[in-house]
């Protein structure tokens, strides 16, 4: 049976999706879109963070529906992209802002402790949001999600290379670097399609899902700054002391050196390698990914719970 088959099985074995409800909430002064799953007692509601830093909560809708079964889940848009208000000055934003937001829309929501789970860049988000939110987070997990400095970048850029066709290689070798410091929704949003397929370990499996488009100046803004400046998550990260679980695809272009590094890093970490699964391990293994992250969030709290702000 090839990745592909096993993909459609698994998903067909999962029966009907669950539905969710939009909500709006007022969040450190935009309103922010939100969708639920119905709640399920006795278990902590799950915050999905998304990555690509231009998209919406689409990234992970209905690819993480699996959680769904067993305790309600939260996704939202971030602000500038999706559904939600942008701030006032996009080209001003920085991924600060979206940490922020994490425990301000959790207080929002009238929700005293909840688990997060961030993918991609939306790891860094949760990671950074978590970091300033502890005594609200219960557990977390990062799926495939960035380093705690930007030393990944270039190597992730030649690994796309390498893994992409001719045509998407031109794209990105023109696109790369320098062009992306500007925030040019255009030139950030070409160069996430050219690199798709190089998120993938079967390229049947890249084949069988389309590229996202959107258009957030929000996003981009963000996208330039890191990449001009770059970024050092060091310290604040060893005083992120939640239990955290780093889930990585042991193939994907973003090399899993990365997930090893934020695992020694992180005070109360430990991370799970998955074999043969690229950067979204729920599509290319995702009977091995809901059984680790499931185990995980399944666990009981060890130590008092604090009280939450």
């Amino acid at each position: 049976m090839s990745r592909r088959d096993e993909f459609i099985a698994f998903r067909r074995s999962l029966g009907r999706t669950p539905p969710l409800q939009r909500m709006t909430a007022r969040v450190r002064g935009l309103d922010l879109a939100v969708w639920t799953s119905p709640p399920v007692d006795g278990a902590p509601p799950l915050l999905l963070v998304n990555g690509g830093m231009l998209y919406d909560h689409a990234l992970l809708w209905p690819a993480l529906s699996p959680f769904a079964a067993s305790r309600q889940v939260i996704l939202y848009d971030q602000r500038g992209r999706g559904a939600s208000e942008a701030p006032p000055d996009p080209l001003a934003a920085r991924i600060e802002d979206d940490a922020a937001d994490v425990g301000a829309l959790r207080r929002a929501l009238g929700i005293r402790q909840w688990d997060v789970l961030g993918h991609s860049w939306g790891g860094g988000i949760a990671m950074l949001g978590v970091e300033r939110d502890q005594a609200g987070t219960r557990r977390l997990i990062t799926v495939d999600s960035v380093g705690p400095t930007s030393a990944w970048m270039p190597v992730l850029h030649e690994a796309a290379l390498a893994r992409v066709s001719a045509e998407d290689r031109a794209i990105l070798e023109r696109l790369g670097g320098r062009p992306q410091h500007e925030p040019d929704v255009t030139i950030h949003g070409a160069y996430s399609r050219a690199s798709y397929a190089a998120w993938f370990a079967d390229a049947e499996m890249a084949a069988h899902f389309a590229p996202p488009h959107a258009a957030s100046v929000t996003g981009a803004a963000i996208a330039a700054h890191l990449r001009r400046e770059g970024y050092d998550w060091r310290e604040r990260l060893r005083a992120l002391s939640v239990p955290t679980l780093v889930i990585h695809g042991e193939r994907d272009a973003l090399p899993a050196a990365v997930a090893l590094e934020l695992s020694e890093l992180l005070p109360r970490a430990r991370h799970a390698l998955l074999p043969d699964a690229g950067h979204m391990p729920f599509w290319e293994a995702p009977e091995r990914f809901f059984d680790v992250a499931g185990a995980f969030l399944a666990a009981p709290s060890t130590g008092p719970p604090r009280k939450p702000p």
